[in-house]
């Protein structure tokens, strides 16, 4: 019988990430025997899935850059098709510990979706300013109706279980800050129960944030452009679900 690390695929949506997804997918499959990791190139112009595959990953190229959304959707499909159960994201710039997956794993099994949260008393990670308050309002918001408590709702490592993988092979929004906060309002919505265990994040190896106080103001206004989309989005039926 399969593991759970077996029945599991790490999406990895890299966008110009030659810089650190070598060293982020070696560490995976260093840390994690048995797993499969799926590097989608999301219409990098640089050397990333070169760099990918040579760290031994299965790498997709995306045409153009879809962004997050749309790498992770190709990544649900994908899992869907080679018959994975369980689909875990984890970022390419090395933010994201492998180590931490058999947690998440591990509450896969009272859960359809885990959040690995950064403020949940693991780790230092911290944010100021408007992020920090829009974080907090967001938190707030999605517990309610999530009927659980949330605090790290713009997290980009979570794990998937057979419901929502079916659920967001279909539905999974590509939108900006789609993949984060709609996703879990669609989840919510279709009945999917979610969780959350603290995690510490890492600095980035490489590259640059792809938010900076400069950009703050604005995030801040399309956080909430974003929840506003996702509340008045449909709620997704189950016949829209690719069956796992």
């Amino acid at each position: 019988m399969a593991t759970p690390l077996e029945q599991t695929l790490i999406v990895v949506p890299a966008y110009n990430e030659e810089a650190s997804v070598g060293a982020t997918v070696s560490e995976i499959l260093t840390t994690l025997p048995g797993v499969a990791c799926l590097v989608v190139d999301d219409g990098s112009t640089d050397a990333t899935s070169i760099v990918a595959q040579e760290a031994g990953a299965t790498v997709a190229v995306l045409p153009f850059n879809l962004g997050v959304g749309g790498a992770m959707r190709f990544g649900f499909k994908y899992a869907i098709s080679h018959g994975f159960r369980n689909v875990i994201q984890i970022d390419a710039d090395g933010q994201h510990d492998p180590a931490n997956v058999p947690q998440l794993l591990t509450a896969l099994a009272d859960a359809d979706l885990v959040i690995g949260a950064r403020f949940a008393g693991s780790g230092a990670y911290e944010v100021k300013g408007p992020r920090k308050w829009a974080m907090k309002v967001l938190s707030s918001t999605l517990s309610r109706s999530a009927r659980t408590t949330l605090t790290d709702t713009t997290s980009g490592f979570k794990a998937s279980g057979p419901k929502a993988v079916a659920l967001f092979a279909s539905n999974y929004p590509a939108e900006y800050l789609g993949d984060t906060i709609e996703a879990l309002v669609i989840a919510m919505r279709a009945g999917c129960v979610i969780t959350q265990i603290p995690v510490s994040m890492r600095p980035r190896t490489a590259g640059v944030p792809s938010h900076n106080p400069l950009k703050a103001a604005t995030y801040l206004g399309r956080v909430f452009l974003a929840l506003g989309f996702a509340l008045f989005r449909p709620i997704a039926r189950p016949e829209q679900q690719v069956e796992a």
